[in-house]
């Protein structure tokens, strides 16, 4: 299957503007390589989708990714250097379709969400797979329980799945550009019949989500921003702008383990994981960056410096409005 991306007028704008903000952004200086938890740069040539990330609970400075049409891979990649040191493979999952998000709970197991249905209702049913967070650093094959999902309100396509670190619920937002829903799963999810998620939120246009280390907020993603909502009682609460960095294909986002950071990534070869540091209060201020320059819905930026990455960008936003993008979908 191909999937087929048509940006709107209203997408389009966000896209100019998007590119504008890019020259702004201010040049970056990359943290020491030794520092775990900083931006960095995924080395794997095998990951050329990063489309989930999440922080390791196991192993600090650790971030598991996977490729969105791939075998049933998970890979571990330690920030301090950006290479891989670990490639789990799942066992009795069967082929994935169209992996899209990843997160770990605080039950010790690594969720996987199989749930991108770009076409908007081409499955009636998607899957979550969730395996033990390995213990040690090292190549190896898992055995991974598979959990059929449906909707209440019938199929849609999705990017985001968090769990709650706290009460172990797994949550997915679904992608539209109208607008999409937060779906809160069952207490415990099943694999003797469907797990039924049901809308209790409406959310933007989402890409990617995580829940802060403490529970208390969720943020989500989109490909030109992010926002932060106060998290009750497993309800969104207020909402608020936090600062995100522009970039090419923006897919992912998790909190450091520690919850001082937001770590935003995007596909690509040789793809970044930018930084970007929570502020006293719960906001976030742009951090270093491994190459291009952060900057977010209100950047503003000091240096005002025209980067290559930043033409760059600017090239490709005039591109995207004229051809449409295809990928692949298994």
């Amino acid at each position: 299957m191909v999937k087929v991306f048509r940006p709107s007028s209203r997408l389009a704008a966000a896209l100019a503007a998007a590119a504008l903000l890019a020259l702004a952004a201010p040049v970056a200086t990359a943290a020491p390589a030794a520092d775990p938890d900083r931006s960095f740069r995924i080395t794997d040539p095998r990951i050329t989708e990063s489309s989930g990330l999440a922080a390791s609970r196991a192993h600090p400075g650790v971030y598991w990714t996977h490729n969105d049409q791939d075998k049933p891979l998970i890979y571990g990649v330690d920030s301090r250097t950006g290479e891989t040191v670990a490639t789990i493979t799942m066992r009795g999952v069967g082929e994935p379709r169209d992996m899209e998000a990843i997160s770990v709970g605080a039950d010790g197991n690594v969720y996987v969400g199989d749930i991108g249905d770009n076409l908007n209702g081409s499955w009636d049913h998607v899957w979550i797979y969730r395996f033990p967070e390995p213990k040690r650093l090292a190549d190896a094959t898992v055995d991974a329980t598979q959990f059929t999902v449906k909707y209440a309100d019938g199929p849609r396509d999705a990017e985001a799945l968090m769990v709650h670190p706290t009460t172990g619920r797994v949550y997915i937002a679904s992608k539209n550009e109208d607008g999409g829903g937060l779906y809160e799963g069952p207490a415990k999810l099943t694999t003797g019949g469907t797990n039924t998620f049901t809308r209790v939120g409406e959310v933007p246009w989402v890409t990617d989500g995580a829940f802060s280390p403490d529970g208390k907020e969720l943020v989500l993603r989109s490909y030109f921003s992010a926002r932060g909502y106060a998290w009750k009682n497993g309800r969104l609460g207020a909402d608020h702008r936090v600062r995100a960095p522009i970039q090419g294909q923006a897919e992912s986002v998790t909190y450091t383990l520690d919850g001082s950071a937001l770590m935003f990534g995007t596909e690509g070869t040789r793809s970044e994981v930018d930084r970007v540091d929570i502020e006293k209060g719960g906001s976030s201020s742009g951090g270093g960056s491994a190459g291009n320059g952060s900057a977010g819905d209100d950047a503003g930026g000091d240096g005002g410096n025209v980067t290559i990455g930043a033409v760059v960008l600017v090239g490709a936003a005039v591109l995207f409005l004229v051809f449409r993008r295809k990928k692949g979908s298994a």
